[in-house]
């Protein structure tokens, strides 16, 4: 009886319909899917094909499920089941997607601060394009796996203006409304070309308006800068544009008025490298699937012609191009 509720529950399929993830009408329960990856991982080699159309099908909450059963079932950790079995790139990329999305936030923060995998944009990303109450999980979802704060290694891994505009764009709690004070827009337009002019782009008050300011505040700001000034901010930082800082600025004003925006030039430079950029190419994918992967994907066939799914197949082989087109939205359910 219990398990009924529980699948009924589980039919809010996502939050949003830009979310690119396909999930069957009638799933299958909990336990038969993890009776299946159970076979999928038992006899002569692996079964990918079997491991794609049940995990690249299934929501958070479902996945989650899965975990647990499989758990209590096998004494076993799913994802130490799937590390054992699958290799290189297709493994991250399921293990990624079969991580709780606060979970797979704070890998991911934990490993842009580490020394060889170090990547500041991937922190930008997790504090600008996360609501306040997904930013605060993964905070929590951070502390508990690796006994520390994100802000402490944030802290320790940065320095200088990084540090200055990284430590609280992870530290904030944005308010999430819509409400927009157009006067306080105004003033603080005037304020940011003020500082933009005299080049003071690492400004207390600069950093603050863009650490502190709800989404729609801000919307409204750079709105109201832009009509002014006949020109948008990001485009007034352009001018040194090869110094890590403006760039990383430019980035952060991006994901939080345009995301879908930086998503796509990721992609794109992940794509169209010399060799693919796979960590970003799954990340990306992993963490924007069931979101706004369809907006994505809009702003990716406007900007290069191509579908997304396409590039990626193009660029891309075997089990790790089967999952990362399943999880755009092709392929069978």
């Amino acid at each position: 009886k219990k398990n009924t509720t529980t699948q009924r529950d589980l039919k809010v399929i996502s939050k949003t319909t830009m979310a690119s993830l396909k999930v069957p009408s009638n799933f299958p329960l909990p336990e038969d899917d993890a009776e299946q990856l159970h076979k999928a991982f038992s006899g002569w080699g692996t079964n990918e094909k079997l491991i794609i159309s049940i995990l690249a099908h299934r929501n958070s909450a479902q996945r989650s499920l899965i975990r647990s059963v499989y758990a209590a079932t096998y004494n076993e950790d799913l994802l130490k089941a799937l590390d054992k079995e699958l290799s290189s790139d297709f493994e991250r990329a399921v293990m990624l997607w079969t991580l709780d999305p606060a979970e797979r936030d704070a890998y991911l923060a934990k490993e842009s601060t580490k020394m060889f995998t170090k990547n500041n944009w991937v922190l930008v990303e997790i504090a600008c394009t996360r609501s306040a109450v997904e930013l605060f999980k993964v905070k929590q979802a951070y502390q508990a796996r690796y006994k520390k704060s994100l802000e402490e290694d944030v802290a320790q891994h940065t320095s200088g203006d990084l540090r200055k505009l990284l430590l609280p764009l992870v530290s904030t709690f944005r308010y999430e409304g819509d409400d927009v004070n157009m006067m306080l827009a105004r003033s603080e337009a005037k304020l940011l070309h003020e500082k933009v002019s005299e080049k003071a782009f690492n400004d207390d008050d600069f950093i603050r308006i863009l650490t502190t300011r709800s989404k729609a505040q801000l919307g409204a700001t750079l709105n109201h800068y832009n009509n002014e000034h006949g020109n948008s901010i990001n485009k007034n930082l352009k001018e040194g544009s090869d110094d890590d800082y403006l760039k990383l600025l430019r980035a952060a004003i991006t994901c939080l008025t345009y995301p879908e925006k930086h998503f796509e030039k990721v992609l794109r430079l992940a794509i169209n490298k010399m060799g693919t950029d796979e960590w970003g190419l799954t990340r990306v994918v992993t963490t924007r699937t069931e979101v706004d992967m369809e907006r994505i994907k809009e702003e990716y066939q406007r900007r290069n012609s191509v579908p997304l799914d396409r590039a990626v197949a193009k660029d891309t082989s075997g089990d790790y191009e089967d999952m990362l087109v399943a999880l755009l939205g092709h392929g069978d359910v």
